[in-house]
């Protein structure tokens, strides 16, 4: 009976009296070198063909499938072109493959599937007798890892690619790519110090997508955002920060805790809508400030415009409603507080003429009070015998003229309250024939005296 030899391994079995005189050979053949090649053995498989090699398998003699550790390289001339294929015996057998060939390199048997190793990586398979599969999967179990610093420096999946990923229950986070998409990234932290140290390259990561919050302790942007952007934040040197966006009815909206719009950009515009005031803590320029309402009886100081009023001026104070000063924050105008008054600290100047209230009253007769708050000047036609009462609206240093006009019957006679003084106390005698015209300057010298001017009688 001849030598057999062993299915896996092909050592060799020699019978019962065989292999004399080279049973010395035979020994150190196959337990110093060919079991010596099975455990700590290398292979550098180097030839390829179509972007294929299969390992050399030998009875008795050294071979490739044989050793423990296969290592893919090029030939020198460019091959493996493209992805390339290791077949090795369809026999239970453990193989590292280390693949330096330049391409991604599949270790599997003639007849089963395998694993990819992709260039420049290193895998340590498991042969069955069918198919090879990556015996690193089930090494270490990734909900075990409890640490405080996890310093990786290459992740690759476990099907080969190149960009490797870590995944919980709720995210995921895809390295060595363009994006990083999380649903929910709890209690990690991303940053130049946990990428080896340094600044990551631009664009390393170009986006992030997440479909819940993204908090941190400040979130800095480093370009400008774009007339396309539906809602970016950006900033340039220049400009600071950004604030760009677009809607159907605005292109930005600032809202309160309540979800109420605050501040308002309209579509397409520069106009800024406020829904409630402007509080402004230091001054407040602008080119022009354009008010497009009115104001009201209760503001506190108002600017407003309505197309029949112009411009109004709206306030209210214990002294004055409105003042207006100089630079040298002296009262120039003064509206007094609840009146209609107009006070002018220093001298009034009109560019032509400055015309005084008239009160044009055309029946008096009997008591007659004159309102001096309301008119200056005073035409009064009389219809009867008159009594000018003591008033209580004049104002010291106010001046101006009566007009007395007799009406149709004529001889109406005037009468004068205390208040009213004339000249040697005489009283004032007017013209009595019907329709006759008297004027009758006066000024008042002090509260609860206004002096009468001598008549200018019947003008005509």
């Amino acid at each position: 009976m001849t030598t057999q030899y062993t299915t896996i391994l092909k050592l060799a079995l020699p019978v019962q009296g065989e292999l004399s005189g080279s049973w010395g050979d035979v020994v150190n053949d196959n337990i110093t070198e060919m079991v010596e090649e099975a455990v700590a053995g290398l292979a550098t498989i180097n030839s390829w063909t179509a972007n294929s090699h299969t390992l050399t398998t030998a009875n008795g003699t050294t071979s490739e499938s044989r050793c423990a550790v296969l290592a893919a390289d090029d030939d020198g001339a460019g091959n493996p072109s493209a992805a390339a294929t290791i077949i090795c015996p369809a026999a239970s057998k453990l193989y590292v493959l280390k693949n330096i060939s330049g391409q991604q390199v599949t270790l599997k048997t003639s007849g089963g599937t395998g694993v990819a190793v992709p260039n420049g990586s290193t895998a340590f398979l498991f042969c069955d007798g069918t198919n090879v599969e990556a015996c690193q999967t089930d090494i270490i179990d990734a909900t075990t890892i409890d640490t405080t610093n996890l310093e990786v420096t290459n992740i690759k999946a476990k099907d080969g690619t190149a960009s490797g990923s870590i995944a919980n229950s709720t995210g995921v986070f895809t390295i060595n790519s363009a994006v990083l998409t999380t649903a929910d990234i709890n209690g990690g932290t991303i940053d130049n110090a946990a990428i080896g140290g340094s600044t990551p390259a631009a664009g390393a990561f170009t986006t992030l997508d997440a479909t819940g919050d993204v908090t941190g302790a400040n979130f800095r942007p480093d370009g400008d955002t774009s007339a396309g952007d539906a809602a970016a934040v950006g900033y340039t040197a220049a400009e600071g920060l950004i604030l760009t966006g677009q809607g159907s009815t605005n292109d930005v909206t600032i809202k309160n805790d309540a979800d109420a719009d605050v501040i308002e950009i309209p579509t397409g515009t520069q106009n800024v809508t406020m829904a409630g005031g402007l509080d402004v803590v230091g001054v407040a320029t602008a080119a022009t400030f354009e008010p497009d309402g009115d104001t009201a009886a209760g503001d506190n100081a108002a600017i407003g415009y309505t197309a029949a009023e112009g411009l109004i001026l709206t306030g209210q104070g214990s002294t004055n409603d409105v003042t207006i000063k100089n630079d040298a924050d002296v009262d120039v105008i003064e509206i007094p507080t609840g009146t209609t008054d107009v006070t002018v600290a220093g001298k009034f100047t009109g560019g032509k003429i400055v015309l005084a209230a008239t009160d044009t009253d055309t029946s008096n007769t009997g008591s007659v009070t004159i309102d001096f708050s309301a008119h200056q000047n005073f035409v009064l036609t009389l219809t009867g015998n008159v009594t000018l009462a003591n008033p209580s609206t004049e104002s010291v240093g106010q001046s101006g003229v009566f007009v007395f006009i007799q009406d149709g019957t004529g001889g109406r006679t005037l009468s004068l309250g205390t208040d009213y003084e004339s000249p040697a106390g005489a009283g004032i005698t007017l013209s009595t024939a019907a329709n006759a015209i008297d004027v009758v300057p006066y000024f008042v010298k002090a509260a609860g005296s206004i002096q009468l001017g001598a008549p200018q009688l019947a003008f005509s």
